[in-house]
């Protein structure tokens, strides 16, 4: 469908609005508004365009862990976000600067990825193409 044009954000199940919008701000999110809405629902947004959408009606005794990631069964459904950086080597170092934790690093025909995690355990790749 040639209508589509690009994505308009990504909504994302969060426990703890306060404690997600902290981190998410590490990374150069800006809190844009909420809670709104019926589920409800606050928003953040990277001066880059990406727009994501907390959605705050996580159940208080669902498990910690995050049923996608690290479990032997490997269920259906989105698995990472990919954030597109221009430098690996600093972006990196920020990070590690903030105290989050790289949970791998991947090189592959002159691309360099590295994987973070969130306060929910949701898995984000922070990706430079091979062409930079």
């Amino acid at each position: 469908m040639k209508e589509i044009t690009r994505i308009n954000h990504v909504g994302l199940r969060v426990r703890d609005l306060e404690i997600s919008r902290k981190f998410y701000e590490q990374l150069g999110f800006e809190f844009i508004a909420g809670p709104v809405g019926p589920e409800p629902a606050a928003i953040v947004e990277h001066p880059s365009g990406i727009n994501i959408n907390f959605i705050l009606n996580a159940s208080d005794d669902a498990p910690q862990d995050n049923i996608l990631m690290r479990k032997d069964m490997k269920y259906p459904g989105y698995t990472h976000i990919a954030l597109e950086i221009t430098d690996a080597d600093a972006v990196s170092k920020k990070i590690e600067a903030l105290g989050i934790t790289i949970t791998e690093r991947v090189e592959i025909n002159g691309a360099k990825f590295f994987f973070i995690r969130d306060p929910d355990d949701n898995v984000i790749e922070l990706h430079q193409p091979a062409s930079r």
